[in-house]
C-alpha cells in the first residue's frame, strides 16, 4: 500500500493497521472519517472494501460522505479508485446494488410479517395495560386519581387515561 501511495505521489498522513473486529473496527474508521472531516487527509486507501464497510449500504453511505468532503477513496484489491471517472462510475453501480439490497431486505421483512400474521401470530407490543381495564375503571369509580391508579397497577398514566377515554 505504501508503494502504491508513493507511485501516485501521495504523502502518507495517517496509517492504520486494523486488528480485531466489531467496535474496535468502527472506532478506527471513525478516526479516519474525523480526519477527513477536518481536511487532514485527501484520500483513504484500503486493502479491501470489506475492511471499510460491513454492507453495501454502509459502504455507500461512507463513500458518499467522503465524496462530499472531497476525499478520494481507493481499494487496492478490488481496483476501485474513486479519484478517477471509472471509479466514480463503479461507485454509481454500488449505489444501485445498495438500493437493491435495501429493497430485497424490505420485501423479505414484509413477507415474513405477512406469513406470521397468516399463521395467527399476534405482532406488535403486548397489550399489558388493557389487561387491567376493569380494575382501572373500578379504581376510578372509587375516587382515585389517574396517577394513583397508574402507581397501584404499575402501568403508565397515559395507559390509564386511554383506558378511561375508551370506556366513557
Amino acid at each position: 500500500m505504501r508503494e502504491y501511495a508513493v507511485r501516485r505521489g501521495w504523502t502518507v498522513a495517517m496509517q492504520v493497521k486494523e486488528v480485531g473486529s466489531g467496535a474496535t473496527q468502527r472506532q478506527i474508521r471513525e478516526k479516519l472519517l474525523d480526519a477527513a472531516r477536518r481536511r487532514e487527509i485527501d484520500v483513504v486507501l484500503v486493502w479491501r472494501l470489506d475492511r471499510w464497510g460491513r454492507s453495501v449500504a454502509d459502504l455507500l453511505a461512507t463513500l458518499q460522505e467522503l465524496e462530499h468532503l472531497g476525499v478520494g477513496f481507493v481499494s487496492l484489491t478490488e481496483a476501485l479508485d474513486l479519484t478517477t471517472p471509472a471509479g466514480r462510475a463503479m461507485a454509481g453501480l454500488l449505489a444501485v446494488f445498495a438500493a437493491f439490497e435495501r429493497e430485497v431486505l424490505g420485501e423479505r421483512v414484509r413477507a415474513g410479517l405477512a406469513h406470521a400474521r397468516q399463521n395467527g401470530k399476534r405482532l406488535g407490543r403486548p397489550a399489558t395495560a388493557t389487561m387491567h381495564a376493569d380494575r382501572v375503571c373500578k379504581l376510578r369509580r372509587s375516587g382515585l386519581s389517574k396517577s394513583e391508579i397508574a402507581r397501584r397497577l404499575n402501568i403508565g398514566r397515559t395507559s390509564v387515561r386511554r383506558i378511561l377515554d375508551e370506556r366513557t
